[in-house]
């Protein structure tokens, strides 16, 4: 059985879609799944052993580009898949595999996109309330809510131990006694998302004074909202406050965050590559919602201090932070993490 299924466009969702990859493993060990997924996301999918091939999908977000698609289907026709499984919504996700002539086509009904799925499932949002839930949903035969889903199988990330030595050794982080707490502070469309610089400079400051030392992860547009964390930190907090931004790979990343004591993170994708790999983990939630896309770990604790979704992309408080984010004090985020973990 040959299986190739769409992958969405986000880091932290193609973390979540792990969880359909191992209901398929789990219901047809024998099966064979390749993954198509745009660059950006492709590295994550080495870390998924239920991945036989990661596919590139050479094509930008929104853009059609007919013949590139139809010259990528071509190349997969002599994969000879008995299904395709889309899990974004578009009619462009959709639009590869009708190609291919992949005779299963599964995904839920979105965006006219009739005969290209012809697997269609008529999505209520309410039976499914989790993404995660979702997905795994297309691996089953049309179940009516998440009442009839099988036990949903949390994403674990395999870790590359020779590579995460490697990565503490040019980093000069500390690796012995966990003492490395990971800052993610980034977030994507701006700061509405985040939690406050001086926020976590606070949290940073006493976590270093207590003997910790902090690694901040993040793409490289994060480094400037890094870089105004610094600012408030000393000279001898500093020696203590490792960037890496832009400096590693996205399986770096995931090695890093195995072997830390802790993870103080934003909604993002490396919130979800954190709870992958188990480690313990305070998620900071404001406008958007963790009852859509919580991090999938037990040993993650969400902090919210308000309800329901809001939809935004600025916030409505000082240099575009959300006010939601700035109420959650750093004094709630300490001792929240000392309920988890010696600090």
């Amino acid at each position: 059985m040959k299986i190739l299924v769409v992958g969405p466009s986000w880091v932290g969702d193609m973390v979540m879609s792990q969880s359909l990859l191992m209901r398929l493993k789990a219901d047809h060990p024998e099966a064979e799944i390749d993954v198509l997924a745009p660059n950006w996301c492709r590295p994550i999918l080495a870390r998924m052993p239920q991945v036989s091939q990661a596919i590139a999908m050479p094509i930008g977000h929104g853009a059609l580009q007919w013949n590139v698609r139809k010259q990528l289907a071509n190349s997969l026709v002599a994969r000879q898949y008995q299904q395709s499984i889309v899990l974004p919504n578009s009619l462009k996700s959709a639009l590869v595999p009708w190609m291919a002539k992949i005779p299963k086509r599964t995904g839920w009904r979105g965006e006219m996109r009739y005969g290209l799925v012809n697997d269609m499932r008529n999505l209520e949002t309410a039976a499914f309330p989790l993404m995660v839930q979702r997905y795994i949903a297309l691996a089953e035969d049309a179940p009516r809510s998440a009442v009839d889903l099988k036990p949903i199988i949390t994403p674990v990330l395999d870790v590359d131990q020779e590579q995460q030595a490697a990565v503490f050794k040019r980093f000069s982080l500390a690796n012995e006694d966990r003492q490395l707490v990971a800052f993610c502070p980034g977030a994507e469309f701006g700061p509405a998302k985040r939690w406050p610089h001086f926020h976590f400079a606070t949290l940073a400051a006493q976590l270093i004074d207590s003997g910790r030392q902090i690694v901040c992860l993040g793409s490289a547009k994060d480094t400037a909202a890094i870089q105004q964390i610094k600012d408030l930190l000393s000279a001898d907090q500093l020696r203590s406050f490792v960037d890496v931004s832009g400096q590693t790979t996205l399986t770096e990343a995931v090695d890093i965050l195995a072997n830390c004591s802790a993870i103080i993170s934003n909604d993002s994708g490396l919130m979800h590559i954190g709870a992958a790999v188990n480690t313990p983990m305070i998620a900071l939630y404001g406008p958007t919602s963790p009852d859509f896309t919580p991090p999938l770990s037990d040993n993650a604790q969400v902090i919210r201090l308000i309800e329901g979704y809001i939809k935004l992309r600025k916030g409505n408080a000082e240099q575009g932070y959300h006010q939601s984010m700035i109420d959650i004090q750093p004094e709630l985020v300490f001792e929240r993490l000392q309920s988890m973990v010696t600090v």
